[in-house]
């Protein structure tokens, strides 16, 4: 069958509309250049249907409970368990019901046209879409493309796979049914947050840990403080084992894994949080020099090396496959962009430092909503030494601050701020424990604005909340 093929220009075109494309198509529109912007599944992208909003929405209630159970007076009323189709339900509300009616109407309201299809770059500034149909639309840029297909989730390749159909982190923000056991391989932000909300709704959940420990991106102390909380919880975590088979004789069966220890672990569902690869397989990158399916090498406005037109914005760009730092990121490229499609040289505009990501060098914030929590923005400690920093890490338990034991009976906890000593300025801060995700900004704000610690000494935390950890930090890095 033949399909017209429809021929259009644009000032730029983006491909992939999740919050990153959306972002960078607000920024273009808003500088008053018209803008494409193409998607091939849902409008609003992997964060909105199955990783950041349906995750933390299932989060939100086991943490509650956690944290309602710590407090005297409410705990003997919050002993049951969760009501699995209430969490469920918040959960399918807050993914739009995977329908993207809202999403499509703000873009449409923006003035961005959109244009449903697999997006492929055809050659510089050209990209066809292949509608579902089979139409085809030849789209030109003038000024840029913006590449923000983001990233998938990576599942090994291991004898059984095929067959077993196990859980990525879309099935396991996705899924309608609480599995009796749950396999988790992996220990990192997805593995650790899932185990966390399936373990609170009644799964029996084994996790396979093939390092040393939980949450390796982090200061070690927040991989054991998570790890001890789950395994309080029920969960069984092994550690220093890898998978090396899977089976599902019957489809509808129970799945095993086998172990590189020789044991065998039978399951109801298995979840794969093995990393992310950049979703630039099929996106014509050979046409334009690039090697399809690699991760795009960009200075700090986004722009690809050596391809002065082509952007790559978010977690395909590896930067950090965060979403609010792609959605900085993309704020950064969609100025940059405009900046030079009117000529403009963008240091002469650049008063923000509005087209340069810089934080993504120094100052990248991250919570991993578990019980407890854990969050973290700049460097670690094995970070700074490795990159020849001269440092002192200055650690203080969050349970001995008074703020602490009002939020929850037994708090526990622990944070950490890596002092630059030359400078005096901090390089990176850790805290781990309930209710610490909101002290974030606060330490974000500090590593990114370079502030003095002789100035932070006068930044006055308010009295009785957990925020007067910044006080005991500071006491204990001055020595009194």
């Amino acid at each position: 069958m033949t399909h017209a093929v429809e021929s259009v220009a644009y000032d730029v075109v983006v491909i992939g509309a999740g919050p990153v494309g959306e972002n960078v198509a607000d920024r273009a529109r808003a500088a008053g250049l018209s803008t494409a912007i193409v998607e091939s599944e849902l409008i609003g992208g992997e964060c909105s249907y199955w990783a950041c909003m349906p995750s933390k929405a299932l989060l939100r209630p086991v943490v509650a409970r956690a944290d309602a159970r710590r407090v005297p007076g409410l705990a003997a009323a919050v002993q049951g368990p969760l009501d699995t189709a209430a969490v469920l339900a918040h959960r399918d509300t807050y993914a739009s019901h995977w329908k993207d009616d809202g999403q499509v109407a703000w873009l449409e309201g923006i003035g961005a046209d959109i244009f449903r299809g697999r997006g492929r770059l055809t050659g510089p500034k050209a990209v066809t879409v292949t509608a579902p149909d089979g139409t085809e639309h030849r789209l030109t840029a003038r000024h840029a493309v913006a590449v923000c297909t983001g990233s998938r989730a990576v599942v090994p390749d291991l004898p059984g796979m095929e067959s077993a159909r196990p859980w990525t982190s879309r099935e396991a923000t996705s899924a309608k049914e609480v599995p009796g056991r749950l396999v988790v391989v992996g220990g990192g932000v997805v593995g650790v947050e899932m185990a966390t909300v399936w373990g609170a709704l009644g799964a029996e959940v084994t996790m396979l840990v093939r390092g040393k420990g939980l949450l390796p991106r982090m200061e070690p102390f927040a991989g054991e403080l998570v790890a001890e909380a789950l395994t309080e919880a029920g969960a069984d975590i092994r550690t220093g084992v890898s998978a090396t088979s899977v089976e599902r004789p019957e489809p509808e069966g129970p799945v095993t894994v086998g172990l590189d220890n020789g044991e065998r672990i039978e399951a109801d569902e298995i979840l794969f949080a093995t990393g992310r690869a950049p979703r630039t397989d099929d996106l014509g990158l050979e046409t334009v020099g690039l090697k399809p399916g690699s991760w795009l090498t960009v200075d700090d406005s986004c722009q690809v090396e050596g391809v002065p037109w082509l952007y790559a914005v978010g977690d395909v760009n590896h930067r950090a496959l965060l979403t609010h730092q792609g959605k900085y990121q993309a704020r950064i490229a969609g100025a940059a962009i405009a900046a030079r499609a009117q000529g403009v040289p963008l240091l002469e505009t650049d008063r923000w430092g509005a087209h340069a990501a810089t934080a993504d060098h120094a100052a990248v914030p991250q919570v991993v909503f578990t019980d407890p929590e854990a969050a973290s923005v700049g460097l670690t400690l094995a970070e700074a030494e490795r990159a020849g920093h001269r440092v002192r890490a200055v650690d203080h338990d969050l349970a001995a601050v008074a703020g602490s034991g009002l939020y929850a009976d037994g708090y526990r906890g622990r944070a950490r701020m890596i002092v630059d000593l030359d400078r005096e300025i901090l390089l990176g801060v850790t805290f781990v424990g309930p209710g610490i995700g909101e002290l974030l900004h606060s330490a974000t704000i500090a590593v990114a604005g370079e502030v003095p610690l002789d100035r932070l000494w006068h930044a006055v935390p308010a009295y009785p909340t957990i925020s007067e950890i910044w006080l005991r930090l500071l006491e204990t890095y001055r020595g009194n």
